[in-house]
C-alpha cells in the first residue's frame, strides 16, 4: 500500500507533514492537504511504534552507541526491567534493534540499532530539537 502524496508545498521556511495534515512554522492552523485523504498507514504504524512509551528513549539510547541490558536501563531512567525486556523485544520484532549474544562466563548480550533502526536519527534529531525549542520553559 502507498500513501497518496500531499499537495506540492515547498515554502521558504520549514514544514512538516503529520498524517494527512500540512504544519508549517508561523501559520496559526494546519489545513488539511486533501479533505478525501486518509491518514498514512506507513506513518501511522510509524508513530505507533516509535511513539510507543520509553520506545524512542531507548531508540535515542542506542543511536549514541551499542548498549548492554544495565547500560540502557541508567541511560532512560525511571525504566523499569519489565518494561524495557518488552519494548527491546518489540523493537527487535520489527527490526529496529539487534541482539548480540556473546557465550562465555558471563553471557553478555548487546543491544544496537539496525540499519533500519538508525535510519530513525534524522527524525529523531528534529523531534528532539522540537521539543528543546518548546518544552525549555515547562521544564524549568
Amino acid at each position: 500500500m502507498t500513501c497518496v502524496p500531499f499537495a506540492q508545498h515547498q515554502p521558504e521556511s520549514r514544514s512538516l507533514t503529520f498524517g494527512k495534515v500540512l504544519l508549517v512554522p508561523g501559520e496559526t492552523s494546519a489545513q488539511p492537504a486533501d479533505d478525501t485523504e486518509k491518514v498514512c498507514p506507513h506513518f501511522h504504524a510509524a508513530v505507533e511504534l516509535v511513539g510507543k512509551r520509553w520506545s524512542g528513549a531507548i531508540i535515542s539510547a542506542l543511536n549514541e552507541r551499542p548498549r548492554r541490558f544495565g547500560e540502557l536501563n541508567e541511560a532512560v531512567p525511571r525504566l523499569s526491567d519489565r518494561l524495557l525486556s518488552q519494548r527491546l523485544r518489540e523493537l527487535e520484532s520489527a527490526g529496529l534493534v539487534g541482539r548480540e549474544v556473546s557465550a562465555g562466563p558471563p553471557t553478555k548480550v548487546t543491544y544496537s540499532l539496525t540499519e533500519k533502526g538508525a535510519d530513525l536519527d534524522p527524525a529523531l534529531r528534529e523531534l528532539r530539537e522540537w521539543g528543546q525549542r518548546w518544552n525549555a520553559s515547562e521544564m524549568l
